[in-house]
């Protein structure tokens, strides 16, 4: 809420563009020509260096247009800053799934949820698993580092694309997120458009409920039609699970704490970190044998243990079992395995740090306003500069907060209640952020889950549909809430 929007009155629209066009040309040829074999992994660095170079390219306008050089470093520096949080808790994450795989926890939502989960319903029902996870957590990203990642571990066992299940798992807890009254983003949205926050989740739902039911529809007729064949080897994989880990519900104890912390509203890093070190213990309890054998001890002592959980935690583990889909499956990378993401994190701050100080965000914004002379303009240019901002800034908050303060008087003046500029800000500004590999969203959801964003972004059909049914519903003028409206009641 306090993001300052930074104004260059010499800048052009075109040279604003000029870093813009820069970067997605570069990135395109990067991810499509240059690192589009099988083996070749774009995020290994050659994305974030590119993004350095499309920083570079802004501030050289920023430099023809007499922005001093330390004003772009104080812009790139508070950017960083701002990510501080979002690192951190990737740093947990990578810990919490380390641990959640050497203690069992992981194993046995895969055993549990192949035995209940056939094909035919898998995908719908990942859909709504983790829509409700989200709904009360209020946080997708939590969604994806716990029940999202026994997901996909699922999804590979029973054999479908992994895409396919990312996308499933994305759709279920941006639904979730969109709507939970806990979530920060649910809350930012109405506080920059000056509407309340009940007001904002019930106007929402006009535009997220019709997008859900499409969504479920999609994944219903996916997991109907998709030929997948993991169903007939179910025994063998349930065979390899026991034999390399001791499975007991027991173990679930650790997710549902997890969970019901984050529902009481305890910090995220403070809920990882208990997950983690729960995790641990119970590894050493259950898994005894594992700890021993990833340390390369004769016994389970002290030291192997202490060992075993921080290799775990920080570095990459492969748990060896009699099938090879399932040790690909139970091969954790730890917090080293966060690293090439906080990396990608930290460049696309850099981008998005100079083109805000140069004034470039500023001025796209305001291009985009100019376009809006009638109500569908209006709800189009919003999208736009949503759109724009997850591009170009990588960051979701800075989409939702720049819109909202440069749209919000435009919305007034044209007579209409602020919900539905707050409505369009998380239908756009919110949803669409995981579909950008360099944003931070992107970034995060391509490393927990560990599928890359390209790969899901085809199946994440709530992210996707999102922003075409609010512009459905402003083009044909359905539940577009007057501001006179608003005043008589």
């Amino acid at each position: 809420m306090d993001t300052k929007i930074i104004k260059n009155r010499e800048l052009k629209l075109w040279e604003a563009l000029i870093p813009v066009f820069a970067l997605i040309g570069m990135l395109a040829y990067n991810v499509l020509f240059a690192y589009n074999g099988p083996d070749d992994n774009a995020l290994g660095g050659s994305n974030q260096f590119i993004l350095l170079l499309g920083g570079a390219i802004a501030a050289i306008m920023g430099y023809f247009t007499k922005v001093p050089f330390h004003k772009m470093l104080d812009e790139v520096a508070n950017n960083i800053k701002s990510t501080a949080s979002a690192i951190l808790i990737l740093l947990m994450v990578g810990a919490l799934a380390g641990t959640w795989m050497v203690s069992g926890i992981i194993p046995s939502m895969i055993y549990y949820g192949l035995q209940i989960l056939s094909p035919a319903i898998f995908l719908p029902a990942t859909l709504i698993i983790c829509s409700v996870i989200s709904i009360a957590t209020g946080s997708s990203w939590t969604t994806s580092a716990t029940v999202g990642i026994a997901l996909i571990g699922i999804g590979g066992a029973l054999g479908f694309d992994l895409g396919m299940v990312a996308g499933a798992v994305i759709s279920g807890a941006y639904f979730g997120d969109k709507l939970s009254p806990m979530s920060d983003t649910t809350n930012l949205a109405p506080a920059m458009a000056g509407t309340d926050l009940f007001t904002h989740i019930k106007y929402m739902t006009l535009t997220t409920i019709p997008t859900y039911i499409i969504t479920l529809l999609l994944f219903i007729f996916l997991g109907l039609s998709v030929d997948v064949t993991g169903d007939a080897n179910t025994n063998d994989l349930l065979n390899s699970i026991t034999t390399s880990f001791n499975v007991t519900p027991i173990l679930f104890l650790v997710p549902i704490i997890v969970i019901g912390l984050i529902v009481k509203k305890t910090e995220p890093l403070v809920a990882l970190l208990v997950g983690t070190l729960l995790a641990g213990v119970f590894a050493i309890i259950f898994q005894p044998e594992i700890v021993t054998q990833i340390t390369n001890a004769d016994s389970l002592t002290f030291k192997s243990a202490y060992k075993g959980v921080m290799q775990a935690i920080t570095t990459e583990v492969i748990v060896p079992t009699e099938n090879k889909t399932l040790t690909d499956l139970f091969t954790s990378g730890g917090m080293a395995k966060m690293l090439p993401t906080i990396w990608l994190i930290l460049c696309a701050m850099v981008f998005g740090g100079i083109m805000d100080a140069i004034g470039a965000l500023s001025k796209i914004s305001e291009s985009l306003l100019k376009l809006a002379h009638t109500t569908f303009g209006l709800f189009a240019s919003t999208v736009g500069s949503c759109l724009a901002l997850n591009i170009t800034a990588s960051d979701q908050y800075l989409a939702i907060v720049v819109p909202g303060k440069m749209f919000a008087k435009a919305y007034k003046d044209k007579g209409l209640a602020p919900e539905n500029l707050s409505r369009t800000l998380e239908d756009t500004g919110t949803v669409t952020s995981v579909l950008v590999p360099w944003n931070t969203c992107g970034a995060y959801q391509a490393g927990t889950l560990g599928v890359s964003t390209l790969d899901y972004l085809p199946y994440a059909f709530f992210n996707i549909l999102s922003p075409f049914m609010t512009l459905i519903f402003a083009a044909f003028n359905i539940k577009i809430k007057q501001l006179v409206n608003t005043i008589k009641e």
